[in-house]
């Protein structure tokens, strides 16, 4: 059985060997970075070269009402929308918004599930971003009565 260090180690050796080959752009991871480190969704949305979002009743996000332990809150994300290319989960007041990033192509449902830390109550987006650059977004309001981050 793997240690979680070794684990972290060959994980780490491999995403070397991929930057190396080529297969990970570093022009994209380091915009990847910036989208992990925005505040907000339209931040975010930027980060990745897509316009302001915009609310549509065609993608919706799941989770809880009240969330008993912020550290575990599970969300969910989907569309219908056809020419999806990333489906992200946002929480507006962690210290970094953007909690997942699912790159999506016609071979993939657009439909995501994930547990998220909130160390407060707060708004949760799911937000699809389109071949074509524009964004279109949900939104719900998660409380949490017991701080997950760093609480």
């Amino acid at each position: 059985m793997q240690t979680r260090r070794e684990t972290l180690k060959q994980s780490a050796v491999v995403a070397g060997l991929l930057a190396s080959a080529g297969l990970i752009p570093q022009q994209a991871a380091a915009y990847e970075k910036a989208a992990f480190d925005a505040k907000t969704a339209a931040e975010v949305a930027k980060a990745l070269g897509a316009g302001a979002p915009v609310e549509s009743k065609d993608v919706t996000i799941g989770g809880p009402d009240i969330a008993e332990n912020g550290a575990v809150v599970p969300l969910t994300a989907s569309t219908t929308l056809a020419g999806v290319k990333r489906m992200l989960i946002l929480v507006e007041k962690n210290p970094a918004a953007m909690v997942a990033m699912f790159n999506v192509s016609d071979a993939v449902e657009a439909n995501f599930a994930t547990r998220a830390k909130m160390g407060q109550s707060s708004d949760v987006y799911a937000v699809a971003i389109m071949n074509d650059g524009k964004a279109f977004f949900a939104k719900k309001e998660v409380k949490v009565t017991l701080g997950g981050c760093g609480g």
